[in-house]
């Protein structure tokens, strides 16, 4: 599945093949509180169809009304890019859904070949972060090299947004958890990757829009160079496919590093990693290890949501605190200002 930025790109260039007027709508800046943050993307054709959001809706509701009673030009107000503000009144806020007050700013963008989305849209693809700088008095694009987390910057002259790579999760090991763990995933816009060596594992595993690899898992992982927009999970309980490619993992830009197991193996692969493979203590706390925030689970589907709640969390730059061990190996949750979760005791 895709993210929602490539389907937002996509589908616009698919539009504009059909001949279609296109609008490509941004959140350049906001105030307050607002449904959608700075950097997301729309797109709305001449018919009035949309793909992707910038609001709960009723901003969407108002920009199709405006193309559809004046066409491309209606809403845009020229043939070059226009700042559209909801929400400055009360009025506003209130008929536009907007919580609290809140403003949002748009940039409306009229796709022409001076968009350049065809090139933003497979520089996405190939994983390659980029900056767009778009030009609001001639409507004419530049890309260049960029960071994935930059902020939307607009001045009186130019909008720059910043797009890359979706989130990819490589899993090891085929089976129940990982299916769970797949679908939550693809329904989150993550790039999904299965890697099972095991042909008896692999077997009638099968899941759409999932890529299931046979290689070892160390192979994988050397071969795709894990981004900082990448996770690594081991789900086998076998070092003998875990390990080897944990390490390589944690030797690369991956911003979540994780495998399953009770807590007593999860300390005796430490001590393995840490022994016999010489890897730094600064490498073996960034091992998520057990992985998974502590909700109780029990079930595959259960342990996957856990698993998958604590990926998004350090995707999204959520600070995560130690749990604190207290007698019969269980943890609690620690008593301070920090959000403290724990990890499911899963495996044996």
């Amino acid at each position: 599945m895709e993210d929602l930025d490539t389907l937002v790109l996509r589908t616009a260039l698919s539009w504009q093949a059909e001949g279609l007027p296109v609008v490509l709508v941004t959140v350049a800046r906001t105030w307050g509180s607002s449904p959608r943050p700075p950097g997301s993307l729309m797109a709305i054709n001449g018919r009035g169809e949309t793909v992707g959001s910038v609001s709960g809706g009723c901003i969407e509701d108002d920009l199709i009304q405006r193309i559809r009673e004046g066409g491309v030009q209606a809403a845009c107000a020229t043939e070059t890019p226009a700042v559209l503000r909801y929400g400055i009144s009360a009025d506003e806020a209130h008929r536009f859904g907007l919580p609290c007050g809140g403003t949002v700013e748009l940039v409306l963008e009229p796709v022409s070949a001076y968009s350049r989305l065809d090139t933003l849209l497979q520089a996405c693809q190939q994983r390659r972060s980029t900056e767009r700088r778009l030009d609001l008095r001639t409507g004419r694009v530049e890309l260049r090299e960029g960071r994935r987390d930059g902020v939307p910057q607009l001045t009186d002259s130019h909008l720059c947004t910043y797009l890359g790579p979706q989130a990819r999760l490589i899993l090891i090991g085929a089976g129940d958890l990982s299916r769970f763990m797949c679908q939550m995933a693809l329904s989150l816009g993550f790039e999904v990757i299965v890697c099972d060596p095991r042909e008896e594992h692999r077997a009638g595993w099968s899941l759409d829009g999932v890529m299931v690899s046979h290689e070892m898992p160390d192979d994988l992982i050397l071969r795709l160079r894990p981004d900082a927009r990448t996770a690594v999970v081991a789900l086998t309980h076998d070092p003998k496919l875990d390990d080897l490619a944990l390490i390589d993992a944690l030797q690369s830009e991956a911003f979540f590093v994780g495998a399953i197991g009770s807590r007593h193996n999860s300390a005796q692969r430490r001590e393995r990693l840490r022994t016999h493979f010489d890897l730094s203590e600064h490498m073996l706390q960034a091992l998520h290890g057990p992985a998974g925030l502590y909700i109780g689970s029990k079930t595959p589907a259960e342990i996957a949501l856990s698993i998958m709640a604590e990926v998004v969390a350090v995707k999204n730059g959520v600070q995560l605190s130690a749990p604190v061990q207290v007698a019969a190996g269980k943890s609690r949750l620690k008593p301070t200002g920090h959000l403290t979760l724990t990890a499911p005791a899963c495996g044996v």
